[in-house]
């Protein structure tokens, strides 16, 4: 595997690959990879020759409150995980190769409609971040196939979105939500939870499946499926953002013939924001 850092050597590598008629995968991460990144990586070496792993903790999509100077970077142990799994490139790029012009003068990509609710209102700003990020990845790496994962169900709609809308010659894939075997979904800030909220924490998914199993069974009471969901995460100890029964494909509100639901919810426990879903098709 080469790590990368520097964008001629990039764009040298893939120009190779290009001449060889390879096809290429971006798996784009912030580090501190767990199992479930391993699970990207190994869904986009289903989808092309070559793969590409980017790890770049972006400062643009956390808010002024949030966790970036926290957040943990573990590139020693992640270049261990890559090797493991045969990631043909990992790409390390710095502030001055994603953001030439810096934070403050770089171009903002923007997707509206899907950004204002859920992540996005108590995020302000966390959309544009990602969207802009993924888009600047996207030009560097300029891939066939970029792999997202379904934890992150808001985000991934997202860039589908923006891929689209600019007709970007990329296939995005998502992959499923990889779990703890309790349920839980992988993510890099569990870590953030005591031995107790680690105990909890696995509540938030059974709620999330029991609502889908109501919605299953024909419950077309979607308000009324919400505050259940919230009442059971309140009594467990979770301090709630969110919870909200949607259309899987664009967050809308659903009416009584949907046949495509999604149950979305992001919580808080201690130190630790937490985000699942459940997909529920009819």
């Amino acid at each position: 595997m080469q790590i990368i850092k520097d964008k001629e050597e990039l764009l040298e590598q893939l120009a190779a690959w290009r001449h060889a008629k390879d096809h290429v995968a971006l798996v784009a991460t912030m580090g501190n990879l767990h199992a479930g990144h391993v699970k990207l990586v190994e869904l986009a070496r289903e989808h092309a020759e070559r793969v590409v792993v980017s790890v770049y903790v972006n400062p643009t999509q956390f808010g002024a409150d949030e966790d970036f100077d926290e957040y943990p970077r573990t590139l020693e142990r992640d270049t261990r995980r890559l090797k493991q799994v045969s990631a043909d490139v990992l790409f390390v790029p710095d502030d001055e190769t994603v953001y030439p012009f810096g934070h403050d003068c770089a171009t903002v990509v923007s997707v509206p409609g899907l950004t204002e609710n859920f992540c996005g209102a108590s995020r302000p700003g966390h959309f544009d971040g990602v969207t802009t990020v993924v888009a600047r990845l996207f030009a560097l790496v300029q891939p066939d196939v970029a792999i997202f994962g379904q934890k992150d169900y808001q985000q991934q709609l997202v860039i589908r979105y923006m891929a689209e809308d600019l007709n970007l010659p990329i296939r995005i894939i998502t992959a499923e939500t990889v779990r703890e075997k309790d349920g839980l979904a992988m993510s890099s800030r569990n870590q953030y939870l005591t031995e107790e909220e680690r105990a909890i924490a696995p509540t938030l998914h059974a709620v999330l499946d029991r609502a889908g199993q109501k919605l299953q069974s024909g419950s077309r009471e979607f308000s009324d499926i919400e505050k259940e969901a919230v009442a059971e995460l309140e009594a467990a100890g979770f301090e709630i953002d969110y919870v909200a029964v949607r259309r899987a494909q664009n967050l809308a509100v659903p009416d009584r013939d949907c046949d495509e639901l999604v149950v979305l919810a992001a919580v808080n426990l201690g130190k630790a924001r937490l985000i699942d879903n459940v997909v529920v098709t009819i």
